[in-house]
């Protein structure tokens, strides 16, 4: 007859056994990151094919969406409402629709500015609408020489002249009627007020402050009326390029409006002028996607102002989503792929699967548990939001169970350090084959993807063994009878 000890001896060795079971019968998976770029919502690379002015597409072959420029989501077409409205109510969407279609069929976004002035083209906004009786202000530009000049061969609107505001809002709700809630729009710029659609007038018209604080509170509004299903942005320089008071009324007006940031200053000038702005981001990142413009590639060059590392740190620094390629795409690709590949981990949010943990064996229609670690990589939250779901295929590839998980939502990730990125556990129960008989006993293989709470994948993830529609294959589990 065993003694109370012994038989205590007894029942830890059962429980160590019984422990020992339970994990072997477990399969934990610690995947690794691939370092691949991510083509995501609301995050990635934006390439300039116009440029205002200038025609930075124009080399490309028309089959050539940037595929091989990695990390690039989004072409940005940035053109003055003259080249769009040559004349009244006569409309060129072709200029738009050409290079917005060639990326759109790779699966892109696409993403525009309509601007009003512009110090290369004495018309930026038709001249039809001067004709018509708008008000506007001759100029000749320049920061310090230049200003109002009766003999000027430039023309700023006024930019709340009623005429003007009627033309514009025409205008605008054409573009709304045409691109408002296209699922293909990453973002539209508020760019119809100041030079090159930045908010500021310094070597223009030379607006007061309190005036150029009026107009982006009212050109924000005539975006909002036309573009009320899209995301917006606007110029930090609507509250001066450089100023570092803290003081960001503007800025902080287009916040409460739902409005997030731009800041076109990235090393447009040597350090320690390479940008100005990243306390504003600080404003927006955490609930809207901070879009970040470099200095003309090429103008970079030629000036010294061009640092690989301070591109990298802009990036961490406005916690952004979204980085132009703002000059021809080949030459920027070719002499800053590393820097590029290095920002493709950091840029916007990067979902890692840290572990897994799962049954080996399951049976149908008995509640089992699944055990993650998510991470989010990024800089920035996933601001779409989107749920973990596991998915059983066949050996055909067909889905016999697709277990979603409407209770954790990736948009909770926090984001850190790139030497201290938060991890979050999280469990989840689910059943394959719950009364319906649609769930047969076998071996089948395991895919996670993260996206629409039905369990539609929308995200890519730094996973390999994708099947082609964003489910990636992590292990296989036995499904037996119940």
């Amino acid at each position: 007859m065993k003694t109370g000890w012994e038989k205590y001896l007894g029942s830890i060795v059962f429980l160590g056994l019984f422990l020992g079971m339970a994990q072997a019968e477990n399969i934990v998976v610690r995947p690794q990151d691939t370092g691949v770029a991510l083509l995501n919502p609301q995050m990635g690379w934006t390439m300039h094919f116009y440029s205002n002015l200038l025609l930075y597409g124009n080399d490309l072959e028309p089959s050539d969406s940037l595929d091989w420029f990695e990390g690039c989501t989004t072409v940005y077409l940035r053109v003055p409402w003259a080249y769009l409205e040559p004349e009244e109510g006569k409309f060129n969407w072709a200029l738009l629709d050409t290079p917005a279609q060639r990326w759109i069929a790779a699966g892109k976004k696409i993403a525009f500015r309509f601007t009003t002035s512009e110090p290369g083209l004495p018309y930026a906004t038709p001249k039809w609408v001067f004709d018509a009786g708008a008000k506007g202000v001759r100029y000749t530009f320049g920061w310090e020489k230049g200003g109002p000049d009766p003999e000027g061969k430039l023309i700023d609107p006024v930019f709340d002249d009623p005429i003007y505001l009627e033309k514009l809002r025409t205008f605008l709700a054409a573009a709304g009627k045409r691109y408002n809630g296209n699922p293909h729009v990453a973002f539209i710029d508020v760019g119809t007020f100041g030079t090159w659609g930045e908010g500021h007038t310094g070597g223009s018209s030379r607006l007061s402050k309190e005036e150029s604080a009026r107009m982006a509170k009212l050109h924000i509004q005539l975006h909002k009326e036309a573009f009320p299903d899209l995301l917006l942005c606007i110029s930090d320089d609507v509250d001066g390029g450089g100023n570092r008071t803290g003081n960001y009324p503007n800025s902080d007006y287009a916040r409460q409006q739902g409005v997030t940031l731009r800041d076109d200053s990235i090393l447009v000038f040597h350090a320690p002028n390479h940008w100005y702005h990243a306390d504003m981001a600080e404003r927006f990142w955490k609930t809207m996607p901070v879009i970040l413009e470099h200095e003309h590639y090429g103008f970079a060059m030629r000036k010294g102002t061009w640092n690989n590392e301070m591109l990298y740190q802009s990036v961490e620094a406005y916690h952004a989503s979204y980085m132009s390629i703002h000059g021809r795409a080949k030459p920027e690709w070719e002499g800053c792929q590393d820097v590029i590949r290095k920002i493709n981990l950091r840029l916007g949010y990067r979902l890692q699967l840290r572990e897994l943990e799962y049954p080996k064996e399951i049976r149908v229609g008995e509640p089992f548990t699944v055990r993650w670690k998510w991470a989010n990589a990024g800089v920035a939250p996933c601001y779409p939001g989107g749920f973990v779901t596991m998915t059983l295929k066949d050996e055909k590839g067909g889905l016999v169970a697709v277990l979603s998980d409407e209770t954790f939502d990736v948009k909770t990730l926090e984001v850190g350090k790139i030497d201290a990125i938060p991890e979050k556990e999280h469990t989840s129960t689910f059943t394959a084959g719950l009364v319906a008989p649609v769930t047969q006993p076998g071996t089948y293989d395991v895919y996670i993807s993260v996206g629409e709470r039905d369990g539609t994948p929308v995200f890519a993830l730094p996973l390999p063994d994708d099947d082609g529609q964003r489910r990636y294959k992590v292990g296989k589990i036995i499904v037996t009878k119940h």
